[in-house]
């Protein structure tokens, strides 16, 4: 059985151990030791990494009585090792973990909303609610949890017996049989909990919730908590400022003014594209007038130059609507673009003719015997347009 120091000392940052065991798990190498304060994944909170001795510890595993560390390097049985945590993640996980106690605590009291989850991730962590929380819900209970944590209140540990847990007011009920370890914040919060915790609530910094959705029909609220917090204020407050100096406008009026932006946008590209019909159908018919004619039909093979893949296929759309008509037109940028078509009372298979395209010239696509459409062509666009016209006058 493990000792497992960061139970009773979760601001331990060094420790000496004795290795018990050396393994290998899923082709990795591991290391059990007889005490450590390597924090394995559990309740919401991912593992702690660091060293032991010269190795580092790349993953920390809860294995029922014993953790287990996998390592990057050997270690032998009943070696003395000094480990070292990593103590910017695991005070980051502290802060973290001990926000979503504050703040799970707030929506219990204030509007008896219960947590029925917590995850800790690695840019933000999530608590679900049994139930969904109005935007006024949630500010009430971010400023509530807020100022617990700038009244430094204590954050202590205790380990009881499921019967005198039975007797607490804990928040929730416990998952776990026998010796419970209680995490207590003065006057707010009792919880049986595992994991690692500041020891006042001032160390949390700050706890600021970033975002709020539907979730099984409760809420899932995203939050960041002390260091987190901080990075993403400077992310947002960048972005703020980007968006502010671009468009013009005062931070308040960004809502306002990208939502009027978007307005714009889709009203000029609902222009754009009945322009580029236009003008399709006038290209379409400068096209079908210097076609060359082949026994029973037109072939018209150009390279297009400034119309993308859609634009091809408008034209293409434009050309086959007249009778005897065979088309393969071609973007002039590369990787080239290549539209084939033909008319009904025509006999050729557009798709197969883009096949034969792709296969001597690379590229991807398909479509059906009328229409067809290929991507990613290389080579020189005159081989592929006298290909092409070879293909549709056979």
């Amino acid at each position: 059985m493990t000792d497992r120091i960061y139970y009773t000392e979760p601001s331990c940052r060094s420790f000496e151990a004795t290795v018990t065991r050396v393994d290998e798990r899923e082709g990795r190498s591991v290391v059990v030791l007889d005490r450590t304060a390597f924090y394995p994944t559990s309740g919401g909170q991912p593992f702690d990494t660091g060293r032991l001795g010269a190795v580092e510890v790349i993953e920390t595993i809860d294995a029922d009585s014993e953790v287990v560390h996998v390592v990057s390097g050997p270690l032998s049985a009943g070696e003395r090792v000094r480990g070292e945590i990593d103590w910017a993640r695991r005070f980051d996980h502290m802060q973290q973990h001990t926000g979503q106690h504050v703040l799970s605590a707030a929506f219990d009291r204030l509007f008896e909303n219960r947590t029925t989850s917590f995850h800790l991730g690695v840019e933000v962590a999530t608590i679900d609610l049994a139930r969904e929380a109005a935007p006024g819900e949630i500010d009430r209970a971010v400023d509530e949890a807020n100022h617990v944590v700038w009244e430094d209140r204590e954050v202590s540990v205790r380990f009881v017996s499921a019967d005198e847990a039975a007797r607490l007011p804990l928040r929730k009920e416990p998952v776990r049989e026998g010796t419970l370890r209680l995490v207590e914040i003065r006057d707010f919060d009792l919880s049986a909990c595992g994991g690692t915790h500041v020891s006042r609530t001032g160390a949390i910094g700050v706890i600021a919730v970033t975002n709020a959705e539907r979730f099984r029909g409760g809420s899932r609220i995203t939050f960041v908590c002390g260091g987190r917090a901080a990075r993403m204020f400077r992310i947002y407050r960048d972005a703020v400022s980007g968006a502010v100096r671009v468009l013009s406008v005062l931070p308040h009026e960004l809502p306002g003014a990208i939502e009027r932006a978007q307005l714009e946008s889709k009203a000029l590209r609902k222009t754009v594209s009945g322009l580029q019909g236009q003008l399709a159908e006038h290209e379409a018919a400068r096209l079908f007038a210097d076609a060359s004619v082949i026994a029973d039909r037109r072939i018209v093979a150009h390279v297009l130059e400034g119309w993308d893949a859609a634009g091809l296929k408008t034209i293409a759309s434009s050309l086959i609507a007249h009778e005897g008509v065979a088309a393969a037109l071609v973007s002039a940028s590369e990787p080239m673009a290549v539209i084939v078509a033909r008319s009904q009372n025509l006999a050729i298979d557009a798709g197969k003719t883009l096949r034969t395209l792709l296969d001597r010239f690379g590229g991807r696509g398909g479509g059906r015997p009328e229409l067809a459409q290929g991507a990613g062509l290389v080579g020189k666009v005159e081989d592929v347009l006298a290909a092409a016209r070879q293909l549709l006058s056979a």
